[in-house]
């Protein structure tokens, strides 16, 4: 199966302002260019994208082509349909982030940038019964949750440590919730909205803060606030320890402190480039 990664929008330099051009660039998951056009704004539609897209496929390999940004989704997702392929809407597109980046980033704003929801609360009926900050070895995460009967696991092999290039001596952070009778249906809910990353966004550095989920292609999700010195000191750390970590943490859900069973299990991954 070939997954390529796309983005169609319009990129112009500021003399282009009245007239827009809008981009179509695709490549593979190597960051190797697939596609690189440019039409008109008259033009963009999912009809053009077809024209676009079709010579490229080989009827033998499937294709799924991700997506990141909210405004490309529909016209990518009307054209897929006329090709008999698939989009994934997902955030994961580091190949093509740096495509972009490199390729627009001289027109002084942030290619890569989407518009984002102001945080929403979490329903309260998902409301776990507590939470904690904390870590676990970069060399057997994958391991160890990998062949466990858990019913929402969510570890894809592009982010493994080892294909991340971290070091088996590196301690990830993450998040574990306590969701106790409520645990499977947080868990179902959480994979419904699609965690991306979990950051610690303070209101009073060291003092207080909160819990932010990214999650779908923009959404934002409150999953804890706190005003407790020892508990935004350890957000701290858990922020310090993803840096180390290559932005990749975990967050997993869990019915209770025992260690037997669990209900989700999610390896995250900040993206630093869309900040």
């Amino acid at each position: 199966m070939q997954i390529w990664q796309a983005d169609f929008y319009k990129h112009s330099p500021p003399e282009r302002k009245e007239n827009p051009l809008w981009s179509l660039i695709i490549c593979d998951e190597a960051g190797k260019i697939i596609q690189e056009v440019t039409c008109p704004q008259s033009a963009a539609n999912p009809d053009w994208l077809v024209s676009q897209i079709q010579p490229l496929i080989e009827p033998s390999s499937p294709v799924v082509i991700a997506v990141f940004r909210p405004q490309s989704i529909g016209l990518f997702t009307a054209a897929a349909e006329k090709l008999g392929i698939r989009v994934e809407a997902t955030r994961h597109t580091p190949a093509l982030k740096k495509l972009l980046q490199a390729k627009y980033g001289s027109l002084a704003y942030n290619p890569i940038r989407v518009e984002q929801s102001a945080p929403q609360s979490l329903p309260e009926n998902l409301w776990g019964e507590k939470w904690q900050f904390a870590t676990f070895p970069a060399s057997e995460i994958v391991e160890f949750f990998r062949d466990r009967p858990i019913p929402i696991l969510d570890i894809p092999s592009n982010l493994s440590p080892n294909n991340l290039g971290i070091a088996s001596t590196v301690k990830l952070p993450g998040v574990i919730i306590y969701g106790d009778k409520k645990s499977m249906y947080l868990a179902r809910w959480l994979a419904d909205i699609k965690p991306y990353s979990l950051n610690y966004i303070p209101t009073e550095i060291e003092r207080s803060g909160g819990l932010v989920l990214e999650a779908g292609l923009a959404d934002r999700w409150i999953l804890a606030t706190f005003e407790d010195s020892i508990v935004a000191q350890a957000a701290t750390h858990y922020e310090q320890r993803k840096q180390a970590s290559k932005g990749l943490h975990f967050l997993i859900v869990q019915p209770d402190d025992s260690g037997m069973t669990y209900s989700g299990v999610w390896l995250l991954q900040q993206d630093e480039l869309s900040s």
